[in-house]
C-alpha cells in the first residue's frame, strides 16, 4: 500500500516553527504555538476526507452544504502529544479520542507502555496518531502496533520536528503509515535526541519533571 511522507515548507508554519526552537521561548507561548503549528497542518493532513450533502436553511435560502463523515479517531501520545490535540478537536469535535502513554528509557531509548485507552476502532476509522517528536521512531511503531491490535488499518502520523532515520525505521516496519511533519532535522545526537531540535517538547509544554 503506498504511504505518503509530507514535509510542510510553509512561510506560516517555518516561522512559528522557528520561535518554538528557540530556548528564550516560555512555555506558556510554547503551548500556544504548538496548537497554532498543528491547525496549519491539519489543512493538508485532512485533505483527503470525504464528505456528504446536507440541506442547510442559510438567512436567505435553502441550499445544500458539506459534512466531513468519516469515523475519525485522534490518539496522542503522552504526555508531549497532548500538545497538539486541542487544535485537532476544535477543527473537529466529533473525533473520537484516545490515549497511549508512554515512557522511553534513556539508557536503551526504548519506550515502555504505561496506559492505553482506545475507543472501539470500526473498519471505516481514520486513526490519527500525535506526537510532537519523531526521533528513533521507537514511541511511534509501539503506538501504531498498539492501534492495529486495536483493528486499525488506516493511520496517519503527525508530528513536528524529526529525522530520516525515524521515518525511515516506521515505513521498514510499517509501509502503509502516512507521515506529516512541520520539519525534518538534521540528525539525532548520542543521547537519542533529534539535533537541532527544540529540545524537550513535553518539558517545554508543561514544565521539567523532578
Amino acid at each position: 500500500m503506498a504511504h505518503t511522507i509530507h514535509i510542510f515548507d510553509h512561510p506560516l508554519i517555518n516561522h512559528k516553527m522557528g520561535i518554538i526552537r528557540d530556548v528564550k521561548t516560555p512555555n506558556n507561548y510554547f503551548r500556544t504555538l504548538v496548537k497554532e503549528i498543528t491547525t496549519l497542518m491539519l489543512f493538508e493532513v485532512t485533505k483527503h476526507l470525504s464528505t456528504s450533502n446536507t440541506e442547510i436553511i442559510t438567512p436567505i435560502t435553502k441550499m445544500i452544504g458539506k459534512t466531513v463523515h468519516d469515523d475519525i479517531l485522534v490518539v496522542p501520545i503522552l504526555r508531549a502529544g497532548l500538545g497538539m490535540l486541542d487544535a485537532f478537536t476544535d477543527m473537529m469535535p466529533q473525533a473520537n479520542v484516545g490515549h497511549i502513554g508512554l515512557a522511553r528509557n534513556e539508557e536503551t531509548l526504548k519506550a515502555s507502555t504505561y496506559i492505553v485507552k482506545i475507543p472501539k476502532i470500526q473498519k471505516e476509522t481514520e486513526v490519527f496518531i500525535l506526537d510532537p517528536m519523531l526521533a528513533t521512531g521507537g514511541s511511534l511503531m509501539t503506538a501504531v502496533e498498539l492501534i492495529k491490535a486495536k483493528g486499525g488499518k488506516k493511520i496517519t502520523y503527525i508530528g513536528l520536528v524529526g529525522v530520516q532515520y525515524g521515518i525511515d525505521q516506521v515505513i521498514k516496519k510499517f509501509p502503509e503509515i502516512d507521515i506529516y511533519l512541520a520539519a525534518l532535522d538534521e540528525k539525532l545526537n548520542e543521547h537519542g535526541y533529534i539535533h537541532p531540535g527544540l529540545g524537550d517538547c513535553g518539558d517545554r509544554l508543561y514544565g521539567k519533571e523532578d
